[in-house]
C-alpha cells in the first residue's frame, strides 16, 4: 500500500500527521523534509533571543523521536526535484518516493528585495530554525540591528532584540506599523511604546543599497539618508513555495489553489500552510493552518469535510505594547470606528450592515480578545 506522502515537516506538516493519527493509526505516512525534521515553534523564532533561547532549545521533539511517535517514515534532509504526477511519484535526492496521496505542506520563503551595494549578500532573514542559528552566530559582538520590514515579523523582532539591549532601526515604505493589518489609529499605538525598548523607526523609506562599513554595513535608503548598522535583517514577507506545483502542471496564484477540501486541481494532490491558497487567500498565521490541517486530516480519512474559518484574530508579539488583529480584506466594504482610547485603542469595522467584521486591540485592551472574536461571530 503507496503512503500518504507530506511533504514538509513545519506547522502544517505536523498538524496533519497529528490530526490524522488521531483518526487513523494503520494508514501509512512518509514526510519528506529538506531539513532534520525536528519539531519546533516557528512562531517562537521571532522572540526567543532576549529569552536567550539557543536554537537547540528551541526543539520541543526531534524528528525520528517524532517519526517514533507517530508512527511515519521520516525522509530527512531530502530535496524533491519534481512531482510526477501520472506514475504519482516525487524524484527526491534519496531516490523515487512513491505516494498514493501528496500533500504539499512545503512553506514559503522570505521576500528578497533587490539591492545594490557590494554587502546586499549579507542581508539576513529568519526563516527556519537554521536561520536563527545564523543569525545569532551573526550577532556576535553587534549592537546594532537594522531591519528591513515594519510587519508582523519585523516588529516581533524589533520589540526582541531591542529588550535584549541592541539598538535597532525599522526601516519601512509604509506610513506606519502593521500597516497591512490595521488602520492607521492602530498601528502609530506602536510608535513610543517601541521607542522607549530602543526602537527607532523609519518610515515612507526603503533600503536602496547595502555596502560594508568597517566591520558592519551602510545602508543608503531611497531618501538618500543613511544608516549604519552591525547586522541588517530583512523581515519584508514570505512568498508561497509554488514552484514543484507550478512545474507539475497544477493551477496556482499567489499559493497553491485548493479547494474547501485542501485539493488542488490534482484530485491526488493536496496543499496546506503557508503554501496553500483558498478560496483566494493565503493565510500564513497558526490558528488558520491548524483548522485546515484538522479538516484535511478528515479527508484524507475518507470523510466529506470541507474548511470553515471562524474568526481567528492574531495575536502580535510585541509585550511593549500587546495587538491583537482579526483583519479585514483590503477591498471590504466598510470602515473601522474608534470603539475605546486609553492606554492602547480598541476599534471594530464595521460593514455596511452595520456589523463588525473584524477589530484591533491594542495595549491594556489586547487582554478583550476572547470578548472581542465573540462579538463578530455572534454579529457575522
Amino acid at each position: 500500500m503507496k503512503p500518504i506522502v507530506v511533504l514538509g515537516s513545519g506547522l502544517a506538516g505536523y498538524t496533519l500527521v497529528r490530526e490524522l493519527r488521531k483518526l487513523n493509526r494503520d494508514i501509512p505516512i512518509t514526510m519528506v523534509s529538506n531539513g532534520s525534521g525536528d519539531y519546533y515553534s516557528k512562531p517562537m523564532l521571532s522572540n526567543a533571543f532576549a529569552q536567550g533561547k539557543e536554537p537547540a532549545s528551541l526543539v520541543l521533539t526531534s524528528g525520528p523521536s517524532m517519526a517514533e511517535q507517530l508512527g511515519f517514515t521520516l525522509l530527512a534532509h531530502t530535496e524533491v526535484r519534481a512531482i510526477h504526477r501520472v506514475e504519482k511519484q516525487l524524484d527526491t535526492s534519496s531516490g523515487v518516493v512513491d505516494y498514493d496521496r501528496l500533500v504539499l505542506a512545503s512553506g514559503a520563503d522570505p521576500i528578497r528585495i533587490p539591492l545594490k551595494g557590494d554587502a546586499a549578500d549579507s542581508v539576513l532573514s529568519v526563516n527556519d530554525l537554521e536561520d536563527y542559528a545564523i543569525f545569532r552566530d551573526a550577532l556576535g559582538t553587534a549592537k546594532s540591528i537594522a531591519i528591513m520590514g515594519g510587519g508582523l515579523i519585523g516588529c516581533e523582532f524589533a520589540n526582541d532584540l531591542a529588550v535584549a539591549g541592541y539598538k535597532v532601526t525599522v526601516i519601512d515604505p509604509g506610513p506606519y506599523p502593521l500597516s497591512g493589518l490595521m488602520p492607521e489609529q492602530a498601528g502609530r499605538q506602536l510608535l513610543e511604546p517601541l521607542s522607549q525598548t530602543g526602537v527607532t523607526w523609519r518610515f515612507g523609506t526603503a533600503v536602496h543599497s547595502v555596502n560594508s562599513s568597517g566591520a558592519g554595513y551602510s545602508l543608503t535608503l531611497a531618501d538618500e539618508a543613511e544608516v549604519y548598522a552591525d547586522v541588517v535583517l530583512s523581515a519584508v514577507g514570505l512568498r508561497p513555495r509554488i514552484g514543484l506545483a507550478r512545474d507539475a502542471g497544477l493551477a496556482v496564484n499567489r499559493g497553491i489553489v485548493v479547494d474547501e477540501q485542501l485539493r488542488s486541481s490534482d484530485e491526488t494532490i493536496f496543499a496546506l500552510g503557508d503554501s496553500a491558497e483558498i478560496d483566494g487567500r493565503v493565510l500564513p498565521y497558526v490558528l488558520p493552518i491548524m483548522q485546515a490541517g484538522r479538516t484535511l486530516a478528515k479527508v484524507l480519512n475518507g470523510e466529506d469535510a470541507r474548511v470553515v474559518f471562524p474568526f481567528m484574530p492574531v495575536v502580535v508579539k510585541t509585550p511593549a505594547h500587546p495587538v491583537v488583529v482579526s483583519p479585514v480584506a483590503r477591498d471590504a466594504a466598510g470602515a473601522w470606528q474608534v470603539l475605546e482610547r486609553g492606554q492602547g485603542i480598541k476599534m471594530g469595522f464595521f460593514n455596511v450592515q452595520d456589523e463588525m467584521t473584524g477589530f484591533v486591540i491594542t495595549g491594556e485592551y489586547a487582554v478583550e480578545r476572547t470578548a472581542m472574536t465573540a462579538r463578530c461571530v455572534s454579529k457575522s
